[in-house]
């Protein structure tokens, strides 16, 4: 045994190690959803195959010692390729793109989120690499001089693995790389390293869409958004809050499933649960957000554009220096001022780029706040100084003026000082759900403290008050404690998308007509909602949300990964789903064409014909930034065309 592994080339026993270990990690370390037994031997075949296809490499250097060199950086790059690819799993539950290695500058704000994420026994990742090194040191180390013959056979053993794989992975999942917006399903079926090769690609063919793009594009996203979002006429609330101040409120990583909810007997959001009751306020309980891989920021471009995010990296980096047509532009015209509070680094996310780019004013960041080891926690400066410090800009701001907070306390990884805890944390298995409810009941103390302190300054009757969670904070890799704090058996996809929920509450002095609206709804709804609360008419724009106050919406909400939620369906993981009740939609057996696929009819797939809009907004939406479309849009057209009838 021992001779035989000492005449076996080195670049197959590298193989052999390599891909071991990365199946442990697709099986074990990464929550990979395998449906069938074709899924698992798929899974099972494609580490080995990238693993022979990079290792074989090695055959066609012609110096035995570049062939130990290779192999041996090859399999250190590749084993840190994995281990930052899980370290990002395990808080994103989701794989890197090509845009978030540009996004690098914000590694340096992460701190100690990142080192909550590293695991000890991530030590053994790199165990093949200390024992391919060591092979390649010896001085009869098994390089071998290949023929042209053997060269020849090894690169199309490589390519014949690999097309196998391919045709596999194309049998299990029709459509598998003109659809590729869902990665794990790429992962799952082509492996972690083929799938970073189609994402440069990806990457390469959008850089490209900037520069090719005219305008003409236009023509058929304007028809759809003309026919398929815009609605007829005005919501009853058109105006309500004319020449009022906005108030706007990122709640860091709150979800909905603490409002109106316990842990440990104690109440999660008791300020939040009471402001549903407040007549003035209208409480959204099924609003879900409709963020990518850019979290906070991604919400932020969802609410100022009323646009998708993009499913790679974050637009804030990515595409800062694009034209939009964002909320802080188009209020200025009617003499809103616009600021952004965030004790926060000013470059993280891009921010200074970015707020130019959309039409605000004024950025407060961390250089405007006192900020000490004693005020501060986790990511930054705590809540309640936060909003305390803040006042003395707002106060200042030319009325009307669109002023935005972005919190920070509640951040993973939820850390909170002793002393700040009002709640004792809950007790599972995830640290990450215990110490989520005491930091989630501090924001919670933190936005009351707040309301009190716009009453006693003057400014909270002339103003309305939006509270909107940006994300979600508790990934899907902590279910097993999810499913224990909700009382379930297990978290199911289903479930999953319910968590996606986060809570909108618009609150208006004086009001006296809220309540709490059931209808589906999404963070790019925001746009039009606000702009028609204002009674500023926006016609002549392009956005994918609906008023929320309007009777006459779309009806569905598009999640980035693909997913959907109308008023009577849930559709994820390729299931269609009652969303009363949460049971499978009862398909015939002769019906069960691939769903993406868009070919069975309403009655067949009650999903088919959402699915297929969904997927065009996304697309449509894409095209608009990666093109910088609307650059070519005239936005004062119709005002001119309307000026012009007039005289």
């Amino acid at each position: 045994m021992k001779d035989l592994f000492l005449r076996t080339p080195l670049y197959i026993i590298a193989s052999v190690l390599f891909g071991l270990k990365t199946y442990i990690v697709y099986r074990f370390m990464f929550n990979i959803e395998l449906e069938n037994t074709t899924q698992e031997l798929i899974l099972l075949i494609n580490p080995f195959v990238s693993a022979f296809l990079i290792f074989a490499i090695s055959v066609w250097f012609r110096k035995e010692q570049r062939q130990l060199k290779y192999i041996r950086y090859m399999m250190f790059f590749g084993t840190f390729i994995v281990f930052a690819n899980l370290v990002f799993y395990r808080q994103f539950t989701d794989f890197i793109t090509i845009p978030q290695l540009f996004m690098g500058s914000n590694m340096a704000d992460l701190g100690s989120s990142i080192l909550t994420l590293i695991k000890p026994y991530d030590i053994l990742l790199f165990l093949d690499v200390f024992i391919v090194w060591k092979l390649t040191k010896k001085e009869n180390a098994a390089a071998v001089s290949y023929k042209k013959r053997g060269k020849v056979f090894a690169a199309a053993l490589s390519l014949l693995l690999l097309a196998g794989n391919f045709f596999l992975a194309e049998t299990e999942r029709p459509q598998l790389f003109t659809r590729g917006f869902d990665r794990e399903y790429l992962v799952k079926n082509i492996g972690l390293f083929n799938y970073h090769v189609y994402d440069i690609i990806q990457h390469s063919r959008a850089e490209t869409k900037r520069v090719f793009a005219d305008g003409n594009e236009l023509t058929e996203i304007v028809d759809y958004v003309e026919n398929e979002v815009k609605t007829d006429g005005q919501s009853d609330m058109f105006g309500v809050a004319e020449g009022k101040n906005i108030i706007w409120i990122n709640a860091e990583s709150l979800q909905s499933f603490v409002i109106n909810n316990e842990v440990n007997g104690e109440e999660i959001t008791p300020f939040l649960n009471s402001l549903i009751e407040d007549e003035d306020t209208y409480y959204f309980e099924n609003f879900y957000e409709q963020t990518g891989q850019g979290n906070t920021s991604d919400s932020e471009f969802l609410v100022e554009n009323s646009l998708y995010p993009l499913s790679r990296g974050a637009v804030f980096f990515t595409h800062g220096g694009n034209e939009y047509h964002a909320i802080p532009e188009i209020i200025e015209d009617a003499g809103y001022q616009s600021a952004v509070f965030h004790a926060n680094n000013g470059s993280f996310w891009n921010r200074f780029q970015m707020y130019d780019s959309l039409g605000f004013n004024h950025f407060f960041d961390e250089k405007s706040y006192e900020i000490t080891d004693e005020n501060s926690v986790g990511w930054g400066l705590k809540d309640k100084p936060f909003f305390e410090q803040s006042m003395k800009y707002l106060e200042t701001l030319e009325k009307p003026f669109y002023a935005k907070f972005i919190t920070l306390t509640n951040h993973f990884p939820f850390e909170l000082d002793e002393e700040d805890r009002s709640i004792e944390p809950y007790d599972s298995n995830s640290n990450t759900l215990n110490n989520y409810f005491p930091a989630v009941r501090y924001m919670d103390e933190a936005l009351e403290e707040f309301f009190n302190h716009l009453k006693e300054s003057g400014l909270y009757e002339d103003s309305i008050i939006v509270i909107m969670g940006d994300h979600i904070g508790i990934s899907a890799n902590h279910n097993k404690a999810m499913s224990m704090y909700l009382n379930k058996e297990e978290i199911s996809p289903y479930d999953q998308v319910q968590l996606q929920r986060v809570p909108l509450f618009i609150h208006i002095p004086g009001h006296g007509k809220g309540e709490v609206v059931t209808k589906v709804a999404g963070q790019i709804d925001m746009k039009p909602t606000m702009l028609n609360l204002l009674g500023i008419k926006h016609d002549n724009d392009i956005y994918f949300g609906n008023d929320l106050f309007s009777e006459d919406r779309k009806g569905y909400i598009v999640l980035r990964n693909g997913d959907f939620i109308s008023d009577d369906y849930v559709y994820t993981v390729n299931t269609c789903y009652h969303r009363a009740t949460g049971e499978p939609v009862e398909i015939l057996e002769e019906d069960e064409s691939e769903l993406n696929e868009y070919q069975e009819t309403e009655k067949e797939n009650p999903c088919a014909p959402i699915a297929e809009k969904a997927n065009l907004e996304l697309q449509y939406s894409d095209d608009i930034i990666y093109g910088d479309l609307l650059r070519f849009f005239d936005f004062n057209q119709k005002e001119q065309e309307e000026k012009s009838s007039s005289k």
